[in-house]
């Protein structure tokens, strides 16, 4: 069909046809009778050492117009996806709130042709859309479960535990293991890699907590142990402008351990497009850069 709309481009003329398309004339020219023979149609009058276009030519150059023009689209489309493409992100909420935002403006600088798409939610969200397939990669706090998926650790991170100054407790006081498990807890809810985290520390301690309060919004944790109602356990990140104010005193356990990992998660199967690689990379190298300054 090239070859076709190459001879109509250049005069009906085979033979400076092939020389545009670095063929012989007599391949033009069986190709052309090939394209004749399948169809059944005459496409050029041949009168004296001329061609002519036929009505069924002129029908066949216009179809041929059109579909090498979608090819030519196709072909620039999914060559160039990874360049102009959808990348699909998910973070849980520590992430996605505090370090996402900057990773995916960075990413948009050094590739402004690719639609980055964001989905933030509980950890135990996340890995089923990566198992469903409707996330690309996902970077998430707190272990991951699925035998299917493939984590790597980045960064590290440490919750911090929180209460309203002196009630109970004061800023960098360590508190006794005895003491903080009779607290009122301020949790997140079940299933986020915070709680997740939480919890798992508390068993590797030999007790166990039943919150007084639960929640998705660390805002809100983080108001209600400001009022005096609990001790609230959160990424320090999220109380530091409750710290800052005074609000909030940050005190540690005597035997707990909170330090946790943050990872980059994907199905083992998927198959990465260069995009969607380079953006792994850049949030490694973010965590190597949070490393350098700690």
């Amino acid at each position: 069909m090239r070859i076709f709309l190459a001879v109509c481009e250049n005069g009906n003329n085979t033979t400076r046809a092939a020389r545009a398309l670095y063929l012989a004339q007599p391949a033009v020219s069986r190709a052309v009778a090939e394209l004749e023979e399948y169809y059944g149609v005459r496409l050029f009058d041949r009168i004296g050492r001329r061609l002519y276009l036929t009505e069924a030519g002129r029908r066949m150059w216009e179809y041929a117009v059109h579909i090498c023009g979608l090819f030519d689209d196709l072909e620039k489309g999914l060559r160039g996806w990874d360049e102009q493409g959808v990348l699909r992100v998910g973070a849980s909420i520590t992430i996605g709130s505090q370090f996402l935002p900057g990773y995916v403006d960075a990413f948009r600088a050094a590739h402004p042709g690719v639609d980055v798409r964001v989905w933030v939610g509980p950890s135990e969200q996340l890995e089923e859309k990566l198992l469903h397939n409707t996330l690309d990669v996902a970077l998430m706090e707190g272990p991951v479960h699925g035998s299917a998926l493939t984590a790597e650790e980045y960064m590290a991170d440490t919750l911090a535990v929180v209460c309203a100054p002196g009630r109970p407790f004061t800023q960098g006081q360590t508190v006794p293991l005895d003491a903080f498990r009779v607290q009122r807890f301020l949790l997140r809810e079940k299933g986020s890699g915070t709680r997740e985290q939480f919890d798992s520390a508390a068993a590797a301690a030999g007790f166990t907590v039943a919150p007084v309060w639960e929640s998705t919004s660390t805002l809100a944790l983080v108001n209600a142990a400001t009022r005096g109602l609990g001790v609230a356990v959160l990424p320090l990140r999220m109380a530091a402008d409750a710290l800052e104010k005074g609000q909030v005193a940050v005190f540690r356990v005597d035997g707990l351990d909170l330090s946790r990992k943050f990872r980059l998660v994907h199905h083992r199967d998927k198959f990465l497009t260069a995009s969607a690689r380079e953006f792994l990379a850049l949030c490694r190298a973010q965590g190597d850069a949070a490393r350098e300054r700690v």
